[in-house]
C-alpha cells in the first residue's frame, strides 16, 4: 500500500505543482479553466478543471475527489485560491476549524483594518465607499492625499490616489466605472467587491517574506521595494534590503506581531510595509508567496526555496526553520519600462538572459504593440532578475541590463499640435 501523501492543490502555477510532485506527494490539481496548462496536464495525478473560484461549483468536485482518493491537506499558494483551499480544510476536519476566517480576513482589507484596529495595532485611518459625499467627509477627517483600493483585488489593480477636494469627482467616476466588474488586467479571476479609503502613509516601502510553524514566525527576508508616487507600478525589488538594523528589527517586529494578531499560524506570507514617520505601518498583507519574482530573488540571496516550504510543511515533510537565513549574495529585479508609443523593435532578450548572473529575463511586447503610460504593474513591459555578490552589486547590473541590454525601440505618441506649439524647441 502507497504511504504517499495526498494533496488537494487549489489552483496555482507549475512551479507549485513541481514542488509537490518532487515531495512524491500525490497531486490532485483543481485548476481554473483560463489557467490548465500543458505541465499541469502530464504531471498532476488526476486533474479537475472548474472554476474554483465558485464555492457552489468546487465544494462538490471536492468532496468526490476525497472521498475517491483521500487528501491529507488542502493547499493553495496563489491568490484566488487561498478563500476556497481555507474553506475545504475546514470542512474536511484538516484545519482548526479557523483557516478559513483567518484567511477571509487577510484577503478583505476592510476586514484587516477592522481586525487590527481592535487588536491594538498601528492602522491609517480606514473607511468604506458608500456614496459621492463619503469621499468629502474622508478628506476632511483623514486629509490629502489619500488612497482608493478595491476591497479583495490584487497586484494593484484599481488603486486611485485623491489628490484633493477638486480631485473627487474624477475619484468617484473611476470608483463607478470599475465597482462590480471583473479585474480587466492581469488575473480576471476576481471581482471588484466595493472600496476601501486609507489615509496616506509615507516612507519607505518594504515587504516581508515570512514562513510560519505551527504558530512560529520566521522571516525569510526584507525585500527593498522600487516605487515611485507617481503612479501604482513597482518598479522593482531587491534582498536583502539595504536597511540599517535596528529598522531591519522595526519591522521584522511590527510583520511578526502583525501575522500574530491576524491569526496566521501555518505557511508562507508576504507582508507589505511602510517605514512611516510614526513606525512601521502595515499596507495590506497576504497568506501566500510573494509574487513579481520575489521567490526567486529569496532563494538566490539566502538559499530559501520558499515554493518546497509551502508544500512541504502542510504535509508534514519538512522541519520548520530554526531561525531567520543570513545573506550569502544580493538579488535584484527591474521592470522594463519605455515611454508610450508604439513598439518598432525588441532586441537584446535572449543575450540578457544567457548571462550566468542573470536568473530571468523576459518582456511582453513585440513590434506593433501598444505601450500605455504606466499607471500599474500591467503597464511594465517585462523584467530582469540578477544575482551578485551583494545587493549594491545586483542593483547595479539590473538597471543597467534593462536599460541598455533589452532594446525597445517605441515610435512616440503623437502630441496635438496646440500642445507641441506650447513646448520649447531644444537647442
Amino acid at each position: 500500500m502507497s504511504t504517499a501523501k495526498t494533496v488537494l492543490l487549489i489552483g496555482g502555477v507549475d512551479a507549485h505543482l513541481e514542488r509537490f510532485a518532487a515531495l512524491g506527494a500525490k497531486v490532485i490539481l483543481i485548476q481554473h479553466p483560463d489557467k490548465v496548462t500543458d505541465f499541469q496536464t502530464r504531471t498532476a495525478d488526476v486533474l479537475v478543471v472548474v472554476d474554483y473560484t465558485e464555492w457552489d461549483t468546487v465544494r462538490p468536485f471536492a468532496e468526490a475527489a476525497r472521498a475517491v482518493y483521500g487528501v491529507d491537506a488542502v493547499v493553495s499558494l496563489t491568490e484566488p485560491g487561498l478563500n476556497p483551499a481555507a474553506r475545504l480544510s475546514d470542512l474536511f476536519g484538516l484545519s482548526d476549524g479557523h483557516r478559513y476566517e483567518v484567511s477571509r480576513r487577510m484577503r478583505d482589507k476592510w476586514l484587516m483594518r477592522r481586525h487590527l484596529a481592535e487588536a491594538g495595532l498601528p492602522v491609517p485611518h480606514a473607511g468604506l465607499v458608500s456614496d459621492r459625499a463619503c469621499l468629502d467627509a474622508f478628506g476632511e477627517r483623514a486629509g490629502y492625499p489619500f488612497i482608493l483600493k478595491p476591497v479583495s483585488t490584487t497586484a494593484g489593480f484599481g488603486l486611485i490616489r485623491a489628490e484633493g477636494p477638486a480631485d473627487l469627482d474624477r475619484v468617484w467616476a473611476r470608483v463607478q466605472e470599475l465597482n462590480g466588474g471583473r479585474t480587466d488586467r492581469g488575473s480576471t479571476m476576481f471581482t471588484v467587491d466595493g472600496f476601501l479609503m486609507e489615509s496616506y502613509i509615507d516612507g519607505p516601502e518594504f515587504s516581508v517574506e515570512a514562513l510560519s510553524f505551527a504558530g512560529r514566525h520566521v522571516v525569510v527576508a526584507v525585500t527593498e521595494k522600487l516605487v515611485d508616487e507617481a503612479h501604482f507600478a513597482e518598479l522593482g525589488h531587491a534582498v536583502p534590503a539595504r536597511l540599517a538594523d535596528a529598522d531591519r528589527e522595526r519591522l521584522t517586529g511590527a510583520v511578526e506581531a502583525f501575522l500574530t494578531a491576524m491569526g496566521v499560524t501555518d505557511g508562507p506570507s508576504h507582508t507589505e510595509i511602510r517605514l512611516s514617520g510614526r513606525g512601521p505601518v502595515v499596507i495590506e498583507s497576504h497568506n501566500r508567496l510573494g509574487g513579481d519574482h520575489i521567490v526567486e530573488l529569496v532563494e538566490a540571496a539566502y538559499g530559501i526555496d520558499m515554493i518546497a516550504y509551502g508544500a512541504a510543511w502542510p504535509l508534514g515533510l519538512v522541519e520548520p526553520l530554526a531561525g531567520a537565513p543570513a545573506a550569502r549574495a544580493g538579488a535584484a529585479m527591474r521592470a522594463v519600462l519605455r515611454g508610450p508609443g508604439t513598439v518598432t523593435a525588441v532586441s537584446g532578450v535572449e543575450d540578457v538572459a544567457a548571462r550566468p548572473d542573470v536568473l530571468a529575463a523576459q518582456v511582453s511586447v513585440k513590434p506593433g504593440d501598444t505601450v500605455r503610460p504606466l499607471r500599474d504593474n500591467w503597464d511594465r513591459l517585462g523584467s530582469v532578475v540578477v544575482r551578485a555578490a551583494d545587493t549594491d552589486s545586483a542593483v547595479e547590473l539590473c538597471e543597467h541590463l534593462t536599460r541598455s541590454g533589452i532594446r525597445i525601440d517605441v515610435e512616440p505618441v503623437p502630441q496635438p499640435a496646440a500642445q507641441a506649439a506650447a513646448e520649447p524647441v531644444a537647442a
